[in-house]
């Protein structure tokens, strides 16, 4: 790899494969810390008793936040080169074509959109994210349940575990400049 001022060039399509890489690896290893949280949150009067192998759709609720996130670190196209690469790569994991991956991440997004607006901020998306995909509502108290809304305790907590699952583009910013494919 060339460096330029201290920084490594990499092409969209390698960015593509250490992401995919390394998000499917932290949510395999990390959610069964996360069902566990869930499962013993004191803000549910039953225990969701969430499988700590019952990870696909936060897997795809990882996927979809992260996809907001990275047109907030690359412009110029490379966002969207970039989400389409990672697109390519993850598709086959799910038995899906590129365009029906394509689908589903986009239904994720809408719904964890639907579920904070007005806020934009993703950790939070995410967080209803989870509460919705895996049917939370059902095991609070009858108060938030009756409202069909997260116990917002639960949330905040929620929102910290979150944190861990966003890639940290930031710091891959300092470390390497991505180039189109082409452009090497």
């Amino acid at each position: 790899m060339l460096t330029i001022f201290g920084r490594k060039k990499v092409t969209t399509d390698r960015v593509a494969h250490i992401f995919a890489h390394n998000i499917v690896e932290t949510v395999e290893s990390g959610f069964e810390d996360v069902a566990g949280f869930i499962n013993d949150s004191p803000e549910f009067v039953v225990s969701p008793n969430i499988a700590p192998d019952d990870f696909g759709k936060f897997l795809m609720i990882v996927i979809a936040g992260n996809y907001g996130y990275i047109n907030q670190h690359f412009s110029d196209g490379l966002d969207k080169q970039i989400t389409d690469a990672i697109t390519q790569k993850l598709a086959p994991a799910f038995e899906m074509t590129p365009t029906e991956f394509s689908m589903k991440v986009k239904e994720y997004k809408e719904c964890m959109s639907r579920a904070n607006h007005p806020s934009k901020n993703i950790v939070y998306a995410m967080s209803k994210g989870v509460f919705l995909k895996y049917n939370l509502v059902e095991f609070q108290e009858e108060y938030f349940r009756a409202m069909k809304n997260p116990n917002p305790i639960f949330l905040k907590n929620l929102d910290e575990l979150m944190k861990n699952f966003l890639w940290n583009w930031e710091v891959f910013n300092e470390k390497y400049k991505v180039v189109s494919n082409g452009l090497h």
